[in-house]
């Protein structure tokens, strides 16, 4: 996560830190008032990613004994004998809970996109 900010943070111009320099802004000014809004856009798609990844890659917690989706699907399963209804239910939720966040962060690039937009 601190290489996608760094990388972001990098992807905008030195002429934006000396317009804002220019400007009188102060170093922290320069960076919540120029350089992080325009990194955002940068920003929000690895780390939409990243969030999405850790939430499919949570499956393989459940080895080290946390319980999860899976390790409950698992469980339920093998106490009810109905082990594909709980894997399909499992596989549903992570289905629906990647559609969810793949939404919110195709809402958060459209807002810090907007920028680019205008012309």
């Amino acid at each position: 996560m601190t290489e996608i900010f760094r990388a972001g943070i990098q992807s905008i111009s030195k002429g934006q830190w000396e317009g804002a320099a220019a400007l009188g802004l102060g170093p922290n000014q320069t960076m919540f008032l120029v350089i992080l809004p325009q990194a955002m856009r940068v920003i929000i798609p690895p780390t939409g990613n990243q969030f999405i990844s850790m939430l499919k890659d949570s499956s393989l917690v459940s080895v080290v004994g946390v319980w999860e989706i899976m390790y409950l699907a698992r469980t339920l399963g093998q106490t009810e004998f109905r082990h594909i209804e709980m894997l399909i239910t499992a596989a549903f939720i992570y289905w629906m809970l990647s559609i969810c966040l793949e939404f919110m962060q195709s809402r958060i690039e459209e807002h810090f996109g907007r920028s680019q937009n205008r012309g």
